[in-house]
């Protein structure tokens, strides 16, 4: 017996090892095809050597970010039991490239959110080549490490801290715009707390209209179609504000609406636009889903199972809407600095911005489609499953909050991260379950507490009856034995007490949150910024004494 589960657990060792050196295998094989596509097209450049070794890194980077980044987007989906592991990859690799290609803009800040102060670098291209490349390649394996601890973390933050590490290394810490950073790191607070409060507020909706109803069937014909319609609009919002800013003009042309807005507003999507784009796509999508559950109402079981059905539809369409807004926006973590290098390379200049070449684009798209593909399971599963126990009205209410703290946030002027807000919003219902559990145990609690109560009095009854007894100089048989029977009462008491006590405790402690990972969660992003900022300072250092 011993032998046959040794030779299974070497079978397994083996076939996971051989998965393991596949998977390596395909990522070198598109880090070597991207290193040298860019050395031969670029083969009349000087220091185009030192442009494919950037590529190859551009490469690395944004299959990390897929690994990492995009489980925000499709983990509670898979978690919820709305789609598979297989259907989400296929699902978020299609639109995440899609996202990229389509709407990923044309020009990209290559210093992300103006953390440093190019000037500093005093026209000199060399020094600011060699900085971005130790921010992309500490950015890169920083999340590696991350993935491999299965902490999802902020991508952005990640290239932040490269670049200011590489940054200050590159000129000292004058160059660093610190009111950014401030703002930087009040999104650690920011974000997961906004996104943790909408993802709560809606579950709540939801449970408060349909779920502790009688008749759930009859609640859920009236609230489903307003939930999702919401849905459909706070997506539609974010992807017009969020995610189609390249092709903004085409789309506006394509809906004849220019007679409608000014020149400014047609150059990019406002709230107004968005909104009102949103609530036509929001009245067509009530209408539909309303007609849907009355065509099936008379399948439906009044449960709490054929309830959560009713949203599987609305998640996957969720999870693919936030896989293209994440590519539009978040490819350039990815590109942004290897944009930057290319244009430096190329112009012999340095420049804030720069317009970035077709490949390089092809290079995000592809990395993240492929990253995830290749390693995103592990932190689908950990974003999924692993923080809190997810169904489809969970999952619902975490992909809403997502939306919707992006809108509000990006009006207000609020730093957030997407990463922040899908966690916080996994954080945020298993909080709220933890919380209705102990309103619905408050009754027994109290009962508990009476009984402790009760049993206390009968307690000290017993030990001053015993204690009078016990004082007597002269004792009967009946003291005797009602000495004994006191000392069996009290002990029963004792127990009664203690069980009770337990009760009270068991029902206190019940954790719809895994507390270990929100420690390791937290942890990491805390530490992503310095963690970044420290390996790409080591790494420019390096890369000058190389090259110097």
């Amino acid at each position: 017996m011993e032998i046959q589960t040794m030779n299974k657990l070497e079978e397994e060792a083996l076939k996971k090892s051989g998965t393991d050196f596949a998977r390596l295998g395909f990522a070198l094989f598109f880090m070597i095809s991207v290193l040298t596509f860019s050395f031969l097209s670029n083969g009349g450049i000087s220091n185009n050597m030192f442009l494919a070794v950037a590529a190859l890194i551009g490469a690395y980077m944004a299959m990390n970010i897929g690994a990492n980044d995009v489980a925000n987007n499709v983990g509670p989906a898979v978690g919820s039991k709305a789609m598979t592991m297989t259907t989400a990859i296929v699902i978020a690799a299609v639109f995440e490239a899609a996202g990229a290609i389509i709407a990923g803009g044309e020009v990209v800040k290559t210093i992300k959110k103006g953390i440093i102060d190019i000037s500093a670098f005093g026209g000199n291209a060399d020094p600011f080549i060699w900085a971005m490349m130790a921010a992309l390649l500490a950015a890169a394996l920083w999340l590696n490490f991350a993935t491999m601890m299965k902490a999802p973390v902020s991508t952005t933050h990640s290239i932040v801290g490269g670049v200011m590490g590489a940054g200050i290394a590159a000129a000292g810490f004058s160059i660093v715009n610190w009111a950014t950073m401030g703002k930087i790191a009040a999104s650690w607070i920011i974000s997961p707390v906004l996104g943790g409060i909408i993802a709560a507020g809606f579950l709540f909706a939801i449970k408060k209209s349909i779920l502790f109803k009688e008749d759930k069937v009859k609640a859920a014909k009236i609230y489903v179609p307003i939930f999702v319609a919401i849905m459909s609009m706070a997506f539609v919002t974010y992807l017009t504000l969020k995610g189609l800013k390249k092709i903004w003009p085409q789309i506006v042309d394509m809906l004849n609406m220019i007679p409608l807005v000014s020149i400014e507003m047609a150059k990019k999507p406002t709230l107004g636009i968005a909104l009102m784009l949103g609530l036509i796509v929001a009245i067509i999508v009530y209408n539909i889903v309303k007609a849907k559950i009355n065509s099936n109402i008379t399948t439906l079981e009044n449960s709490k199972a054929s309830v959560n059905t009713m949203f599987t539809i609305p998640l996957i369409f969720a999870a693919a809407l936030l896989s293209f807004a994440h590519g539009a926006n978040d490819v350039a973590n990815a590109i942004g600095p290897l944009a930057a290098i290319n244009d430096a390379v190329v112009n012999g200049g340095i420049s804030s911005k720069a317009t970035i070449p077709l490949w390089i684009m092809g290079v995000g798209a592809l990395g993240i489609a492929l990253g995830l593909a290749l390693y995103g399971p592990k932190l689908i599963k950990t974003v999924g499953s692993e923080i809190t126990e997810l169904d489809q009205i969970r999952a619902f209410s975490i992909a809403m909050a997502a939306s919707i703290t992006v809108i509000i946030a990006s009006q207000l002027g609020l730093p957030v991260s997407s990463t922040h807000i899908a966690i916080g919003g996994v954080f945020g219902v298993g909080f709220l379950r933890e919380w209705l559990h102990i309103q619905d145990d408050k009754n027994t609690i109290e009962e508990d507490r009476l009984i402790i109560k009760d049993e206390r009095e009968n307690k000290s009854a017993y030990n001053a009856e015993l204690k009078s007894l016990e004082a007597k100089d002269e004792k009967s048989q009946n003291d005797y034995s009602r000495i004994v029977e006191l000392y069996k009462l009290i002990a029963n008491e004792k127990k009664i007490i203690k069980s009770t006590k337990k009760d009270i405790k068991r029902a206190k402690k019940v954790q719809y949150v895994k507390r270990d990972a929100i420690k390791k969660i937290v942890t990491a992003w805390v530490i992503t910024v310095p963690a970044a900022a420290t390996i790409a300072g080591l790494l420019f250092f390096m890369i000058k004494g190389i090259m110097i």
